[in-house]
């Protein structure tokens, strides 16, 4: 069903290592390499290849890499979707941003709108509206020479490119965010560390399995790239 690296497989679930560049589902236009093999349907939100069936459980933003998680029922899609819901699966992700936060850990909430055309997909802040999207983040390094900090962060909701909106709305842009980003912060980047892609990784995903009632973390390794750019930090 996957070409892509397998972290976890059970008679249940099935959870890959989405690398960067590679699409969580098929887009519009049907063209790009994606997490799994065979037809998608966008209704149903499923996958099928050879008879094998998988059910996608959440999305990743294109050049973001890591933990995605796929149902191999319906019913048990059915179930974990609607823990995701109610905020009950716990999604952690590693990123390098720009700025320094001012403490070592707190909570962003806001109100993203998300405008969908033929060719694109944005989302914004929008202010005087009743918050829908909260991240809580955790400050691992900061790098005052650079003036760059890398956060933990823990997904509460789960909007379409939240953390690098909230991010971007407080000037802590993701590194190589190439629509939300800094774009001279981009640029010395490329050039200093060698980052060619953007610094936002799904470090892991945690649950109660249905299936055996017992808590299931799924984690993936930084990558090589954003290994390396942070070795050139130290």
């Amino acid at each position: 069903m996957t070409d892509v690296p397998i972290l976890f497989e059970d008679d249940d679930l099935l959870a890959v290592e989405k690398p960067a560049g590679t699409l969580s589902h098929p887009n519009k236009g049907g063209k790009g390499k994606c997490a799994f093999r065979g037809s998608y349907d966008f209704e149903e939100r499923k996958f099928e290849f050879e008879g094998q069936t998988v059910w996608l459980l959440h999305r990743l933003d294109q050049d973001t890499s890591g933990v995605m998680l796929a149902a191999k029922s319906k019913e048990m899609a059915d179930v974990i979707r609607e823990r995701f819901k109610c905020h009950e699966v716990r999604k952690t992700y590693q990123a390098l941003v720009t700025g320094l936060p001012r403490s070592a850990s707190g909570t962003w909430r806001d109100h993203i709108q998300t405008n969908h055309s033929d060719d694109r997909v944005r989302s914004k802040i929008v202010t005087n509206r009743p918050p829908n999207a909260e991240l809580n983040f955790k400050v691992i390094e900061k790098y005052r020479k650079e003036g760059l900090a890398c956060l933990e962060i823990e997904l509460v909701t789960g909007r379409t490119h939240q953390i690098r909106v909230q991010g971007a709305s407080r000037f802590h842009h993701v590194l190589g965010d190439r629509i939300y980003g800094n774009f001279e912060a981009n640029r010395k980047a490329r050039r200093a560390l060698g980052l060619k892609r953007f610094f936002l990784h799904a470090a892991a995903v945690e649950l109660k399995h249905p299936g055996t009632g017992k808590w299931l973390r799924i984690e993936s390794p930084l990558p090589d790239a954003l290994e390396e750019a942070l070795g050139r930090l130290q």
